[in-house]
């Protein structure tokens, strides 16, 4: 689309600054990030090994193998040595030690410590396996989206959240054929708490269905047989964020999901998690998605939710520039990058459209590689269906002028977290039709000089390289419990999840991170 062409006659000076700033504080986590390891980190390199499954007590194998490793005291060397020494000194898989050690049939302390040369060549070997498994899966990807119909943008993004992953199917299904070309299904609430990942397929889940690996592959099963009707590719979402974050873009990866919620800095500040745990867990998980081609969706949007959209609308921005700057470093390409933004501004307010207008072509000449994740109105969306239905249609118009790629479609029962059928085609409708009678308006829109438009994006952009300056003098861990972000303030050092951080000892290994990080480099640049 043309309407990714400078526009707004943005200052390139402030636009490098901005990215400059976001570059440095991102190299100020990363100046402790590789240090540590979590227990999350550590459960996903075990499920990239082939360990699944539960104990008797339903407790999964990835987990009880990283917990029995943690109260041996050894965890600090990392997972991969333990378990490799383990198939050298015993003979058997992955999956068998971890079944032993479940069932008590050898105790950690059984497993001789072995030289590095013992183990290490086992250690590759095995992570390569694993790693061509993920690369066959993302090369199936391509070959059926090359031999399907290529989408129209904005691509169309539904949401499915039943609590029953077999009703959810059947929904996810009936919105391919209807016409999405993106279906999301939200998780069960709290499961971002969980420190663990459930086992199985779930019929039970308040305000979603739970993120598990057979629920991944039973939707993406649902999907491929809508695409095969259609002769579409029906492209399937989750959430990689929470307590479990990289061990759930595992999941994504072994079952070809395509883009996965996957946020630095949303677990802080919505679900109180702690920001070391997040921090590091993000970099590893943001790793997994760049090596299976997975495109990540950040949560900017959500700043708008519990702060003034109009107010608050350069700290979308700032977090942008931050979330586009830490994927860099994790090996994502910014066409992987699916950054946040919504459409939130008080439809009330005078020359609102105006104000939406002139962010979301910000946000889409800032990021011209990156496909936006655009985000429907939410917070002032009332019980009248009539203006609901109006509003939508307006954001969709927005996002097809300012060239959006991802549009997350309004539904009439928003407020409900399980939409109707009937309301998911209606927004799937409304959105075609306008962007079917206004395809082409982006390439025929310029914007005045001196105009409501170009002064608010300059406002943004003069405001959010302010922010990023005063973020980069104190560090975003200070600037988070200053509440810089969506009017939240979190504690440095609090949240849930701190247990699981553990200092690396020098000797530490994950032969994933390399692996991943220079495959991940190979697949193209981005701003550096």
């Amino acid at each position: 689309m043309n309407a990714v062409n400078n526009k707004l006659d943005l200052d390139q000076a402030k636009v490098s600054l901005a990215r400059d700033t976001a570059g440095k504080i991102a190299d100020q986590l990363h100046s402790w990030i590789g240090d540590y390891t979590t227990t999350t980190t550590e459960r996903a390199a075990a499920r990239l090994l082939g360990i699944d499954g539960v104990d008797k007590g339903d407790v999964p194998l990835a987990n009880v193998i990283v917990d029995k490793l943690l109260e041996a005291g050894i965890l600090d060397r990392g997972m991969v040595p333990w378990l490799a020494g383990a198939v050298a000194s015993r003979g058997e898989s992955p999956q068998d030690i971890a079944e032993g050690l479940a069932d008590g049939r050898f105790e950690v302390s059984s497993v001789p410590e072995l030289p590095a040369e013992k183990w290490r060549g086992i250690a590759d070997t095995l992570a390569e396996e694993a790693a061509s498994k993920i690369r066959a899966t993302r090369a199936n990807r391509e070959e059926i989206k090359k031999n399907a119909a290529p989408p129209d943008k904005p691509l169309l993004y539904v949401i499915v959240a039943t609590g029953n992953v077999y009703e959810d199917a059947v929904q996810a299904k009936a919105a391919g054929l209807q016409g999405a070309d993106i279906v999301a299904v939200i998780r069960h609430t709290g499961q971002s708490l969980l420190d663990y990942v459930p086992y199985g397929p779930t019929s039970e889940g308040f305000g979603g269905t739970y993120a598990t690996q057979e629920n991944f592959r039973i939707v993406r099963r649902a999907l491929d047989e809508a695409g095969e009707e259609t002769g579409r590719y029906i492209q399937l979402v989750n959430y990689a964020s929470g307590l479990c974050m990289p061990e759930i873009s595992v999941m994504g990866a072994i079952e070809r999901l395509d883009m996965m919620l996957n946020d630095a800095m949303y677990g802080i500040l919505f679900r109180d998690i702690n920001m070391k745990r997040t921090f590091i867990d993000q970099h590893f998980s943001r790793m997994i998605n760049a090596y299976a081609g997975i495109i990540i969706n950040t949560g900017e949007d959500n700043y708008l939710t519990t702060a003034d959209a109009f107010e608050q609308g350069h700290t979308v921005l700032a977090s942008q520039f931050i979330n586009e700057q830490l994927g860099l470093r994790s090996g994502l390409r910014e066409e992987q990058m699916g950054l946040g933004h919504a459409f939130e501004i008080d439809p009330s307010r005078e020359d609102g459209l105006l104000m939406e207008i002139a962010q979301a072509q910000l946000c889409r000449e800032l990021f011209p590689r990156s496909p936006l994740k655009y985000m429907p109105p939410t917070k002032h969306v009332t019980g009248d269906i009539f203006k609901t239905y109006l509003v939508n249609g307006m954001f969709n118009l927005v996002s097809l002028m300012t060239g959006q790629e991802i549009q997350l479609l309004g539904m009439l029962t928003e407020a409900i977290h399980t939409p109707f059928i009937s309301d998911r085609y209606l927004s799937i409708a409304n959105a075609q039709y306008i962007f079917n009678n206004a395809r082409n308006l982006g390439d025929e829109m310029f914007f005045k000089d001196g105009g409501r438009i170009k002064s608010r994006a300059e406002k943004l952009l003069d405001d959010a390289c302010v922010l990023l300056q005063e973020i980069e003098k104190i560090g975003l861990e200070a600037a988070m419990e200053n509440g810089f972000f969506a009017d939240i303030k979190r504690s440095a050092e609090g949240g849930k999840g701190s247990g699981g951080v553990i200092k690396k000892h020098e000797h530490y290994y994950n032969p994933f991170i390399d692996l991943f990080m220079n495959n991940s480099a190979a697949e193209g640049e981005g701003h550096s």
